[in-house]
């Protein structure tokens, strides 16, 4: 079980955003991310719980922050509640996308194993809700993910498969890299893995067929 410390940055400027404390595991339904925020000060931010059923798509996700709070699956796309600090103004949402997104490292490994790109894959594009900091409001956004490279390194637990990603902004134009081992980002903007006091899980499988298709 893979447990540690991201460091989270302004992607533009690198202000600092605080640190996400996070363990992750496979299971026999799938995947399962939970993970507590801090900020540069040490006080707590908020949380956020991920569980991808056996296809990589969400059964259950849950994010809090700033007294806000999103309740989401997959359900005729994706579904969600957003509830307010009063606790009495909850909102539903549903998108006809493939997955969710956010500012957690998580969301990165999710949509990986909902591709399963190979190297050999074509663009993939793919549509998520993301919930941006720091009231966790909804935003669809379209991207392109492709595998460009898997490279093995030596380590002292054996070789470690490390991938890289090419991800594009299909409404901005706007490129960036997404570095991950298993299910463990090691580099992505605004995000760089501090520790990590076990190693990384194997990814699944790939499957000939994607659902973003």
């Amino acid at each position: 079980m893979p447990r540690g410390r991201y460091s989270l940055h302004d992607p533009h400027d690198r202000t600092p955003l605080g640190d996400e404390h996070f363990h992750c595991a496979p299971g026999p339904s799938g995947w399962r991310y939970v993970a507590q925020r801090t900020a540069p000060s040490g006080d707590p931010l908020g949380s956020a719980d991920l569980a991808l059923d056996e296809l990589g798509r969400p059964i259950r996700l849950e994010l809090h922050a700033g007294g806000w709070q999103i309740r989401g699956a997959a359900l005729e796309g994706v579904t969600w509640v957003r509830t307010g600090p009063t606790g009495t103004d909850a909102a539903e949402g549903n998108v006809r996308a493939h997955a969710f997104s956010g500012t957690s490292p998580a969301f990165l490994v999710a949509v990986t194993r909902l591709l399963r790109l190979t190297p050999d894959s074509p663009e993939t594009r793919i549509r998520l809700v993301t919930f941006t900091d720091p009231v966790l409001a909804p935003l669809t956004v379209d991207q392109s993910w492709a595998l460009r490279d898997s490279e093995a390194h030596p380590t002292d637990n054996g070789p470690l498969l490390v991938d890289t990603y090419q991800v594009s902004d299909l409404n901005t134009g706007e490129r960036h890299t997404v570095h991950l081992a298993g299910d463990v980002v090691l580099a992505a903007p605004g995000i760089e893995l501090e520790d990590l006091e076990s190693p990384p899980s194997p990814k699944p499988a790939p499957r000939q067929e994607h659902p973003a298709e």
